[in-house]
This record gives structure tokens, C-alpha cells and sequence, in this order.
């Protein structure tokens, strides 16, 4: 009965200053929404990076040049003769191996012109390694490799931006004024930070560097194992193959790395996890303002309300009924402000956000309404405790 009492004494203070009671959640809950906006954003951000790099597969390797044996000078480059060195091995750990070259230039097809992220050389094994599947059409294939044939598949970006609802199967765009025609069109795989994966042309090794790049170094090899388990082994495959070709002894001092999609993962994530920590602890700051501000109206409350406190405890109220009343305001205030903010952090995180869907942590929820509601506790001590240690004749003399 006495905290039903408490309780409905506290909302009648709270309703008497109606706009200041507002102003004093809405610190609140900004600080709530803040913390589980922002950390689900960097949550959605670390499930759109690992959905991206698992996409690939985990069982691909890509391979690409280094410096670290010493000069620049001293470094050999990438070039088709290693891939086909990684592929006559005939390990049982490899599967495939596809040669990159990328470069860029504008696409046009009748008045229409359009320049891809990227226009990739490479063998039809690329597909499979990389994970890019056919929509419409077909792959271009190993003879036409051989051949040099002027054909390409281009992504589900570039047809639209290309050919708007017309299907791009078989038809004929000029690339850097090559004319190359359409075999296939890609599924679409979805934007990933500010690079689209689907704004892109492919096409046959040779022809592009016989277009575009020449016939020099690669940019990266991809390798594929023949299996996720096989991987690490498939790894020190190739890294062999290499050091042999390069005549490198010392493995330290290798002009090439390889990376697999599991330790890129994982850098990844530490990556994420950082900014999620980083973005938590900005959104924590909000809720101690929050906090600062329930002092500051529990204080202004207090002030107000001296010479009612210097009654009741005239007639007797004890210590703990002033300071349990006070605290049960804060508390309040605190309650309800994150209440509110945590419908607006549920609401808030269905919209896309800088490109990120966020994902919200349900820890997150739980966490920022429990210590929203415990700082109301520890910032309202302060005004309970001076609103409780008054003297009745001081308060009764207060104007």
C-alpha cells in the first residue's frame, strides 16, 4: 500500500510540470534509442560483411602480389604462367584456378553509355570460385578463351543501366571501342558498401588483355579448393607452387600472399566488433546527459516543492517516506523515458540506415533500458537525499 502510495504521489508530481516531465524522458530516450539504433547498425554492418565474404565461398583462396620480399624491383608480378603452375600440379586439394585481370572503361550500346565498376579478365572457372551465377544466358567458355572471342557477361547493374528492360542476351555493346556481345546476364548478389558487385563485365582473359591491359602481370589468382576441409592444404599448395616459380627459398621473403575467406572473416569481424563498441560507447553518453538531466529537474523539483516537504515531515513522515518518494519520481522519469525510447530504437531499426540494414541485438534492448533505469536511481539519490534531510523549520520558512 505505502509504494502504491508512493507511486501515485509521484505521478501527480510528474503531471504537475507536464512539459518539464517531457523534456526530461526525451533526454532519456534519445540516450535508449541511441544505444540500440547505433549498436544495431554496426551489428547489421558485421552481418552484411560476413553474408558478403561468405558469399564467396569458404573454400576459395585469392592470391595477389606483394612486396614484402624487399624492393619493388625485386618483386615478380602475377602472371598466367603461375596460375597454369598452380593448375598442372594436379593436387587433390585444388580444384580450379582463374586468372584476374580488372580495368576499367565506358560501355555503350546505341546512345546509351555506361561505365561498370569494373571490367574483368578471366577464365570461365572464375564463376564458380567467385560464386557469380547466371540469370539469363549463359557463361562464356573455355574455347572461347582460346579463341579470344569478343563475348561477355555483364552484371544485373550494368544491363539495366545498359539496356533498361530490354534483354541483353546476344546483343552487341562496344566496350573502350571493342565490341563485345552479350552471352549471360548475372543474378543479382546486392550492394555491399559503396562498391556494387553487380556493376561489373566479364569477359575472356585474352581478349581483355589483348584490349585493354596487355598481355603483362595479373592483378590476382583465384583458387579454388575442393573442399572447405581441404582448404589450409589447397593454401600450402599453392604457396609452393609459387616460391618454386618465383625461386624464392625463405617463405618470409615470398612477393605474393594468400588470403582464405575464414581469415579474412575473421579480421573483418574484429573490425566490426570495434566500430560496435565504438558506436556503443558514443550512444552511451547520451543516457549519462540523460541522467545529468534528471538531477538537474529532481533538484529543481526539491526546490519547489521545500515547504511541502517542511509539512509532511511536521506531521510526522519519516525519512524513508520523503526519499522513497523522491527516488520513485526519478525512477519514473527514467522508467518511462526508456520505455519510449526503446519503441522508438524497434522503430528506427526497421528503416536502412547509411546503406546498413541494422540488426538489432536483443541484449542491447535490455541493456540500455536497465541501466537508463538504474541511472535514474543514482542520479535521483542526490535530490532524494537532500529533499529527506531537510529541516522542518527550515522548510517552512522557505519562500
Amino acid at each position: 500500500m505505502i509504494v502504491w502510495q508512493m507511486v501515485r504521489f509521484a505521478f501527480g508530481g510528474l503531471a504537475a510540470n507536464k512539459v518539464r516531465s517531457a523534456l526530461t524522458m526525451l533526454g532519456v530516450l534519445i540516450g535508449v534509442a541511441a544505444v540500440i539504433l547505433l549498436l544495431a547498425v554496426g551489428n547489421g554492418s558485421s552481418v552484411a560483411v560476413k553474408n558478403s565474404i561468405t558469399a564467396l565461398g569458404t573454400n576459395s583462396l585469392t592470391v595477389s602480389a606483394s612486396n614484402l620480399r624487399g624492393s619493388a624491383t625485386a618483386a615478380k608480378p602475377l602472371t598466367v604462367n603461375d596460375a597454369k603452375a598452380i593448375a598442372e600440379v594436379q593436387a587433390a586439394s585444388v580444384k580450379s584456378v582463374a586468372p584476374v585481370v580488372t580495368t576499367s572503361a565506358a560501355a555503350t550500346y546505341g546512345d546509351v553509355s555506361h561505365t561498370p565498376g569494373s571490367v574483368v579478365g578471366t577464365y570461365p572457372a572464375y564463376f564458380e570460385t567467385a560464386n557469380q551465377k547466371v540469370e539469363k544466358g549463359d557463361y562464356f567458355s573455355n574455347d572461347d578463351v582460346l579463341n579470344s572471342r569478343k563475348v561477355a557477361v555483364i552484371g544485373s547493374t550494368t544491363a539495366s543501366q545498359l539496356f533498361a528492360q530490354e534483354d541483353p542476351v546476344g546483343k552487341r555493346i562496344v566496350i573502350g571501342g571493342t565490341p563485345f556481345t552479350v552471352t549471360g546476364v548475372l543474378k543479382t548478389k546486392g550492394a555491399s558498401g559503396f562498391n556494387d558487385p553487380d556493376d561489373v563485365v566479364i569477359a575472356p582473359l585474352p581478349t581483355v588483355q589483348n584490349a585493354f591491359t596487355g598481355f603483362g602481370s595479373v592483378n590476382q589468382i583465384l583458387v579454388q579448393a575442393s573442399s572447405a576441409e581441404t582448404t589450409t592444404e589447397a593454401q600450402a599448395e599453392v604457396s609452393r607452387v609459387l616460391l618454386s616459380a618465383h625461386a624464392i627459398a625463405d617463405p618470409s621473403k615470398a612477393d605474393f600472399r594468400i588470403s582464405n575467406q575464414a581469415s579474412l572473416l575473421t579480421a573483418r569481424e574484429s573490425t566490426t566488433k570495434t566500430f560496435t563498441v565504438l558506436l556503443g560507447a558514443v550512444a552511451a553518453i547520451s543516457l549519462l546527459v540523460g541522467g545529468i538531466g534528471i538531477t538537474n529537474i529532481m533538484l529543481v523539483t526539491v526546490t519547489e516543492r521545500t515547504r511541502e516537504i517542511g509539512i509532511r515531515k511536521a506531521l510526522g513522515a519519516p525519512r524513508a517516506a520523503i526519499l522513497g518518494q523522491f527516488l520513485t519520481e526519478s525512477t519514473l522519469l527514467s522508467v518511462l523515458g526508456a520505455g519510449l525510447g526503446v519503441a522508438a530504437g524497434l522503430i528506427g531499426a526497421r528503416f536502412t540506415i547509411v546503406g546498413i540494414t541494422p540488426v538489432v541485438i536483443p541484449e542491447s534492448v535490455l541493456g540500455a533500458f536497465g541501466i537508463a533505469v538504474a541511472i535514474g536511481l543514482f542520479f535521483g539519490s542526490y535530490p532524494a537525499n537532500r529533499a529527506a534531510g531537510l529541516r522542518p523549520i527550515e522548510a517552512l520558512r522557505h519562500e
